[in-house]
């Protein structure tokens, strides 16, 4: 059984090393399926100074950063884990999002131009005439992209910034659930729903449309959710 490995790119090595080295790991980290597997994800100081071309220091002191904000977590003795969230800990989340979601959606009613609502249609259109449960894999990235584009578009740099410490589990868990129960297949009626809404600038009913579509996703972790206890 294969296991999901971090990938992270080499530094530029002429500014600060420590911020380079914590963007570097953010980053991979966030692009990684966690919940996936159950097995846990051990983050290994050298080999990731090697793949960063830097010395420990800035690793560890990444690391630290990294921990504050909750994305990894140091075991004494045992080394630095990827955070996996528990059931309940992944339902509070998806409340949060959901609230934060729907007022980035009913922003974006407000603010949002023509162009940046249209840009939705680039995650919903390709799969009118196409299965997605037979496109799983390709609708479940353009399920992440959707839900990022209405947060980005709300104009509300604190939603864009508070979100963007959420979205490692978010993704993770969209990313697991939407191939189950023909999720996929009503998350694409669902963001039709939205993208209309959006474009017909009703800031209650994109708002919502937003909160019902994700506290749909809490509502089928807490039936078959069990695979994160």
């Amino acid at each position: 059984m294969s296991f999901p490995q971090i990938d992270v790119k080499p530094l530029d090595t002429e500014s600060s090393f420590r911020i380079k080295a914590y963007k570097a790991l953010k980053q991979a980290i966030t692009e990684m399926d966690i919940y996936g597997h159950t097995a846990e994800i051990k983050l290994e100081e050298r080999q990731l100074s090697e793949m960063l071309g830097v010395s420990r220091t800035p690793i560890r002191e990444a690391m630290t950063l990294l921990e504050q904000e909750g994305f990894v977590r140091s075991v004494p003795r045992r080394g630095i884990f990827v955070i996996r969230k528990s059931k309940a800990e992944v339902l509070e989340m998806i409340t949060v999002w959901a609230a934060l979601e729907g007022m980035a959606a009913r922003l974006a009613t407000q603010v949002a131009s023509d162009a940046a609502i249209r840009k939705l249609h680039d995650y919903v259109d390709v799969f009118r005439d196409r299965d997605p449960e037979e496109h799983v894999s390709e609708y479940s990235e353009a399920n992440i992209a959707f839900h990022k584009q209405i947060i980005r578009i709300s104009g509300c740099q604190m939603i864009v910034d508070i979100t963007d410490n959420l979205f490692i589990h978010m993704r993770g868990i969209r990313r697991v659930t939407i191939g189950q129960d023909h999720r996929a297949q009503r998350s694409v009626v669902d963001h039709q729903k939205i993208v209309a809404a959006l474009e017909a600038r009703d800031a209650d009913l994109a708002d919502r449309l937003v909160r019902e579509h994700t506290l749909g996703l809490g509502e089928h972790v807490r039936k078959h959710g069990d695979f994160l206890n």
